[in-house]
């Protein structure tokens, strides 16, 4: 298990929350590798590159009344040198801090041209 890929991996996940948690959309394209892949809710979706992602589609997806989201587990399935299954969990909470939801899914976060981002995921939240 390469220790590093992990800890890039799991800074990535990090990033990526963040920049939800502060409606920011640069930061969420930055923490994606492109062609990004969501499978949830019967579809897939794909982002072909950087910046195609929108914070406002997730937003409409995410319920009403969100407000943010957390991490409740992130537990690593196979790490290499330049990609890293992850097993997730994650809250999604409104901002009376009353809950939305509890989502599992599979994060694969990938190096990319020296770059660590997440490149895929399938997901049981719309």
């Amino acid at each position: 298990m390469s220790n590093d890929a992990l800890a890039a991996a799991l800074k990535v996940m990090d990033d990526y929350i963040g920049g939800l948690n502060r409606h920011d959309e640069p930061a969420v394209n930055d923490a994606c590798n492109f062609p990004h892949v969501r499978l949830a809710g019967g579809k897939v979706v794909v982002w072909p590159n950087h910046g195609d992602y929108k914070l406002g589609d997730f937003v409409a997806r995410a319920g009403d009344g969100w407000h943010h989201s957390t991490w409740d587990e992130r537990t690593p399935i196979h790490v290499g040198r330049d990609k890293v299954h992850l097993k997730v969990k994650f809250s999604r909470w409104r901002e009376d801090g009353s809950l939305l939801g509890i989502f599992e899914t599979i994060y694969i976060v990938t190096l990319q041209d020296g770059h660590w981002g997440i490149q895929a995921r399938s997901s049981f939240a719309d």
